[in-house]
Formats: structure tokens, C-alpha cells, sequence
């Protein structure tokens, strides 16, 4: 007899495999706000389930296919919670305490990584107001793996003065000043970044291997301790599990680790759109620029990186980019005022992505050139109220046919910056703060700086 009760409880387990949810899906999180967002997770075949929201009480139903996956599209409405999701199979999870908002991905090295612990400007005083209920965190942890992965060891958690020292700085300065502005909406914050790193870990390997250009940048890339180094190690275990989750958009930090390669604005347009195809959503994606910087002894290898970062704003649509040249000290790789390179991010949301704007978001960047006689003649965008921050300027050079750049004298005229050198009689090129610890000193009327530029 005990025999028979044995066999039945064998194959009851085999026949009744309990519903699993990716951790995305965990009490505390932050979904997507009136938008169609995809659950999804694991059971046993052909086991149907029943998942209920309690926004409105409705149910969706589903049955896991011969793989053991299974999805199911909820409808979320405007923003609010707390709510609970009701996920039953063979047995049952009951998600609590879900709000429903704003998500957004932070990523990059580690001046996002560089939280309130590591001794940024007031850390210690932001620690003891941090007490925000409806702002969420969602921490990735170091992973690599050699195949997309579809799962990670992270919970969702409450922002509160312990969960806030320990979380990105740049992103929950973000999310508190979009909080200003969209009236205490809910936000959900996700960071997946790690110190050290170059961009093309974040990029998924086939999509790095399907360009030469980029596949040979990469194989150039040096071994360090900080982090991998190989294409596609870190996407497949720190981003492609989030891939199916419904974000608004992400912010990045990234490239002091790109110093000296080629093209980094070809890797960082890859590295976006490689995203938006994962997704399958054109999200916004905006970017910080690098800090000047001491790199070394090439004066430039860290400017080229700005530029860079400046031109992929002109490659790739629903781009932003926070300067940071005025807020950072050219000693110090990691800039201790994160505070206002997440209010310099918001802004752009505000602004391109929330609409609730209408000022100037972005600092003035090059758009093009006429050049008469002797002098060049320099367009910009977002250029209302351009001024020099100490009346005048010496970050401009002029170069003729043979490539020697010069210092050249600079005005500002109807909001155009016209610049003459005597020691070019025809001018063929400008550049603009052409040095790694070069600090901008043009400005708009947002009191943002203007970006490093050579006119091409």
C-alpha cells in the first residue's frame, strides 16, 4: 500500500510543476503605467493560469506551451497603488504592494554605478531625506554569461534612507526631480551597470560579430581586473532578462572605459538599437558626456570621446544628452555632483520625452560652418543666449589646409560664435575645447555648457 501512495505522490509532482515568475516580478515593483505590459514566467505544460489584477479585477488567462514558457499582455491603468497581482496555476503567487508608473533602465560604468556610500557632494545629508515610498529600486548584480540568460538573482525594493545608499546616485537624483515635475508619480528604477567597463560587454555579441568595424575595435580591448572585457558578457546576463519588461526609457553612463578607441559613436548607436530591437520598443535613450579628464599623455583621447557621444545624438532619433564639463573637476574620473547630472537628465525627459517643457534642456551643440574670407562662422542648436562664462575665450581653434590648429579670437553675433586666427589667413576648420581637460566656458541661457566639437 505505501507503495502505491509513493508512486502517486511521484508523478502528482511530475503532473502539478508550480508556476515560477522571472524576479522582475516581485512584490515592491513598478509597472509601466497606462500601457500593455507583458508577464511572464514558467509551469508545467498544458497547466492552465489564471492571473487577476487587482486595478480592476479582471483575469487573463493562459496555458505554458511544451517548453514550460508562458505570457499573457496585462492592460495597466494611470498611475497609483499600492495593487496586487494574483498569479495561480497548480499553485499560487500573490505579488503585493505594486505600484504603477514610470520604469526607467539606468545603466553604464561607474560614475552610474557610484552611489550615496561612495562619497558623493551632500551624500550624507541626501541619505537622511531619502524617505520616497514611490520611487522603487531594482539592483542587477555583476553577472556575465556566454548565452542570453533569462532570469537574475534581484528583488525589487522600497526607497528609503538604507536602500538609497547602497543605489545609483545619478538615478535616484533622476527619479526624484521627475517626481518634482509629474506630481509624485511612481518610479521605478532598474540599474544594471558595473565600473570599468566598455560598451561593448553591453552590446549582444552576434550584433558585435555582424560588424567588422566594431568586431575589431573589440578584440582590441585590454583585460582589466575592474570587469570583463569580451562582447556580449555582460548583455546576456545583466540586461537580456529585463528585455520583455515594459520600460519608459533609459539613461546611461558610459565611455570613460572607451577612452582610446575608434568610433565610439558607432559603438554607442549599435549599443542603442541593439536595445530597441530587443525591446521592441523605440524608447528614448539618453546619455551623459564624459567628464574632461587627465587621460594620460595624449591630450585628446578622452575629447574624441565626447565628440563621439555629441555625433550620436545626430545618428541615432530620441537621443539626449547632459553635459557635465562644468560640474566635475579635471582630478577626478568620478564627479562628486551626481545630484545635478540627474536634474540635467530630467530635464531632457521633461522635456522631450514627458513634454512638460518647453525650456532649454541640452547645452549648445555644433550644427555647421559657412566660412568667408578669414572668418569662420559657427551654427549651433539650442544656442538661445549664448555667452562666454568669463566674457571671453580661448578654446578655439582654426586650422588651414595643412591641419595646424591655432588659437583663434571668438564673438558672439546673433547667436552665432564667429571666430578669426591671424595666423590663418583661410580657415578651414574649428574645433572647440580640442583637449581632454578642457572645461567649457559657452553657454545658453539654461546656464548649460556648450559640447567639445571638430568641424569635420
Amino acid at each position: 500500500m505505501k507503495k502505491y501512495i509513493l508512486l502517486f505522490l511521484v508523478f502528482t509532482n511530475l503532473a502539478s510543476a508550480n508556476v515560477v515568475l522571472p524576479t522582475i516580478f516581485s512584490d515592491n515593483m513598478v509597472l509601466q503605467r497606462n500601457s500593455e505590459v507583458e508577464i511572464w514566467g514558467w509551469g508545467s505544460p498544458k497547466e492552465e493560469i489564471v492571473i487577476t489584477t487587482s486595478w480592476n479585477n479582471q483575469e487573463y488567462k493562459t496555458v505554458p506551451n511544451n517548453e514550460a514558457n508562458w505570457n499573457l499582455i496585462l492592460k495597466t491603468p494611470e498611475a497609483g497603488g499600492p495593487f496586487e497581482i494574483t498569479i495561480k496555476g497548480y499553485n499560487q503567487i500573490i505579488l503585493k504592494n505594486i505600484l504603477i508608473g514610470e520604469v526607467w533602465l539606468c545603466s553604464g560604468q561607474s560614475n552610474m554605478e557610484m552611489n550615496a556610500f561612495w562619497g558623493i557632494k551632500n551624500g550624507e545629508e541626501e541619505i537622511k531625506l531619502a524617505d520616497h515610498p514611490n520611487i522603487r529600486f531594482f539592483s542587477v548584480p555583476k553577472l556575465t554569461s556566454t548565452t542570453p540568460q533569462d532570469n537574475l538573482p534581484a528583488n525589487w525594493e522600497i526607497c528609503m534612507p538604507e536602500t538609497m545608499k547602497y543605489f545609483s546616485a545619478v538615478a535616484y537624483f533622476f527619479a526624484l526631480h521627475l517626481q518634482d515635475d509629474l506630481k509624485n508619480v511612481p518610479i521605478g528604477l532598474i540599474n544594471s551597470s558595473w565600473g570599468g567597463t566598455p560598451a561593448e560587454i553591453w552590446i549582444p555579441e552576434a550584433t558585435i560579430k555582424n560588424n567588422s568595424e566594431l568586431t575589431a575595435s573589440a578584440n582590441k580591448l585590454s583585460t582589466t581586473e575592474y570587469g570583463p572585457n569580451l562582447p556580449g558578457r555582460a548583455f546576456n546576463a545583466m540586461i537580456n532578462p529585463l528585455t520583455g519588461f515594459k520600460i519608459a526609457g533609459a539613461i546611461w553612463y558610459q565611455g570613460e572605459s572607451n577612452v582610446g578607441a575608434k568610433n565610439y559613436e558607432k559603438t554607442l548607436s549599435l549599443l542603442i538599437n541593439s536595445w530597441r530591437e530587443k525591446w521592441q520598443q523605440d524608447f528614448p535613450f539618453y546619455f551623459v558626456q564624459i567628464a574632461p579628464y587627465q587621460y594620460g599623455d595624449d591630450h585628446f583621447e578622452g575629447v574624441k570621446i565626447q565628440n563621439a557621444q555629441r555625433k550620436t545624438l545626430q545618428l541615432v532619433e530620441n537621443t539626449g544628452m547632459a553635459m557635465t564639463s562644468d560640474i566635475s573637476t579635471t582630478d577626478d574620473i568620478h564627479p562628486k555632483d551626481k545630484k545635478s547630472v540627474g536634474n540635467r537628465l530630467a530635464e531632457i525627459a521633461l522635456k522631450k520625452h514627458y513634454k512638460t517643457r518647453n525650456t532649454i534642456a541640452e547645452g549648445p551643440l555644433f550644427k555647421n560652418i559657412e566660412i568667408k574670407k578669414n572668418t569662420i562662422s559657427i551654427t549651433f542648436d539650442h544656442a538661445e543666449e549664448l555667452y562666454f562664462k568669463n566674457k571671453k575665450t580661448a578654446l578655439f581653434e582654426v586650422a588651414g589646409a595643412d591641419n595646424i590648429f591655432h588659437t583663434a579670437e571668438a564673438k558672439i553675433k546673433n547667436n552665432k560664435i564667429e571666430v578669426t586666427s591671424k595666423a590663418v589667413k583661410e580657415p578651414k576648420k574649428v574645433r572647440f575645447a580640442w583637449k581632454n581637460t578642457a572645461q567649457s566656458d559657452v553657454f545658453n541661457s539654461a546656464n548649460i555648457p556648450a559640447s567639445a566639437f571638430i568641424s569635420e
